[in-house]
Parts: C-alpha cells; structure tokens; sequence
C-alpha cells in the first residue's frame, strides 16, 4: 500500500455536534488555519441545520466563509435537506454531503424523513447544483449514515445499502460514501460492503468511508478500506464526535493516530504530523471541559520516526 492518501478532518462538523461546548467563532477559525497549515487539504466545517437543533453549528456560515479564503482548501459541509443545501450554495462551500441512513429507523430520528423523502430531497439538490454554471457546482455526496449497523434497528442488510447507493447515484449524486455511524463495523463487512457496492455504483463512485472507532476497530477498519481501493478517510482531531441521534454511538477516528499510522506505512497524506499535533491545545483552550483521545499524541513519535511526508511539505 503506497501512494497518497486524502484525510478529511470532520472535528469542526461532527466534532463539534456531539459535545456539549460551544466552541467560540474565533477559535474555530483558528482550528482550521491551523490544521490546512499542517497539510490537510479537506475540513468539513459546519453544518447547516437549525440553530436550535445544534447551536455548536449556528455559525457554519461564517466558517465557511473563513475557510474559503484558505489557500488550496477544499471546505466541505452536511446538509440534511434542499434548504441546507441553498444555505451551503450560498456560503460557498466546495463539498455537500447529505446522510441517507440506511436504517429507516435512523433516518426518521436524525433527519426526520423517510428513505423515500431523503431522495426527494436529494432530487431536489440535484436541480439546484445544476441550476448553477458548471465552475460553480459544489461536489456532491450521498453519505450512507449507519451503513455497517444501527443502535436503533441492529443489523442493517448489506442488499438495502447497495440499493439505496444506486438510488442516490440514480438520482445525480457525484459520489456516495460508506459511514460507521454507530461504530458497528468490522474489518471484513467493511471490506465486503466497498466491493458490493462499488460492484452496483462503480470504483469511481466511492472513495471515501467514515468509520468510527466507538469499538478500537477504526484503525483497523482503516487498513481494511486501503486493502480495496478507498482513498479518502474521515477523521476527528482528538477523537471528537459521535452522533447525537444514535445511542451509544461515539468516538470518531483520532486524526492523529490516522496520519502517524498511515504515514509510519509509508503513505503520503501531505500532513505535517508535529504541526498536526500542536493543533491540539487549540482544542484544550477553547472546550477544556471536553475530553480529547489519541495514543500518538500521549505516546509521542518513536525516536527516529520518520514519516512519508516530508517535514513541511504539502501534498
């Protein structure tokens, strides 16, 4: 396994959601300069929701506009229905995703519509993104929400997230991506489902999973992904994150630990891992009462470490 790998930080996003803080605009900001200048290349930094739903989000739109003066970063946001989408279109966001659970069950608590509603909706984005000169169309991604499982439903058959892969393509998507919302995943479902599913949509369909480590299984789940071709993987700086409508479901990948492993493999992600690292006291300032995670940072990098990236080096 060599090459370069795409690591798109979602702490700002998904982070931010599940814990209780609201974390001020202004670190926000500086959250998000200070990893695209260690190297991330993707942040997904808001979501355009209601402000009484999330009030950590409220201010996504400001944030975008932040991000988009950045040089070379691809600024992406969720958006659960055609209204956030207007709202992204008009912040200036690069990337929308929209989470189609998989488990109906899912969907009617976190978005509160059905499968059929959800690609109504995606429809609808659809000639909304069209609608806008080509130059101007953010990309935009079906996110499959508990893809391996649901704490809600339990199993989640692997035939319905096929399907509902090909609705969303069917129905204009650009791309679709694979999330362990619940951290239910393992090694060989997720190996099972990227080919199943790339077999139904196509290679170029999906490249990306967001996988939860709710379990210790995330790294694990990681090496799985590269072993059939994903080349894009979520992750949260400190581990922040979980979704607040599945019980019991926490703890995305650790950001640092992704880059320290993927980087020790000899994988390029064009990430400065000691700048990477720095970015955690931004956390610890701005939300000192939320717990952060990560083995790399309590660890330390082994002596004579030496990482795949070049020390300053953009990918």
């Amino acid at each position: 396994m060599t090459g370069e790998i795409l690591v798109s930080e979602v702490g700002p996003r998904d982070g931010l959601q599940s814990i209780r803080s609201i974390m001020p605009l202004e670190s926000k900001k500086a959250w998000i300069d200070a990893e695209a200048a260690a190297g991330v290349r993707e942040i997904e930094v808001g979501s355009f929701v209601p402000a009484k739903l999330l009030p950590q989000l409220a201010d996504t739109a400001e944030v975008v506009a932040h991000a988009r003066t950045i040089p070379g970063l691809a600024v992406a946001v969720l958006v659960p229905n055609l209204k956030g989408a207007e709202a992204a279109v008009q912040a200036g966001a690069h990337k929308i995703t929209i989470p189609l659970s998989a488990s109906e069950t899912h969907s009617l608590k976190n978005v509160r519509r059905t499968h059929a509603q959800m690609l109504d909706e995606v429809r609808g984005i659809v000639a909304l993104l069209r609608s806008l000169p080509a130059g101007q169309r953010p990309r935009f991604e079906g996110g499959l929400s508990t893809a391996f499982g649901c704490t809600l439903e339990g199993d989640v058959p692997a035939d319905r997230v096929v399907r509902l892969a090909e609705s969303l393509m069917e129905a204009g998507c650009d791309e679709v991506g694979l999330s362990d919302t619940t951290g239910y995943a393992n090694p060989a479902q997720v190996k099972d489902l990227v080919r199943r599913v790339r077999g139904a949509v196509g290679d170029h369909a999906l490249s990306g999973l967001h996988l939860h480590n709710t379990r210790g299984l995330g790294l694990a789940n990681v090496l799985a992904g590269l072993e059939v071709g994903i080349t894009t993987f979520d992750s949260s700086l400190g581990g922040l994150g979980g979704c607040p409508f599945a019980p019991g479901a926490s703890g995305n990948i650790v950001t640092e630990d992704l880059v320290f492993m993927l980087e020790a493999m000899g994988i390029r992600t064009g990430i400065d891992l000691p700048r990477l690292l720095a970015v955690r006291e931004i956390l610890r300032s701005a939300v000192p009462g939320e717990e952060i995670h990560g083995f790399t940072p309590a660890a330390g990098l082994p002596l004579g470490f030496r990482p795949a990236t070049s020390p300053g080096a953009s990918a």
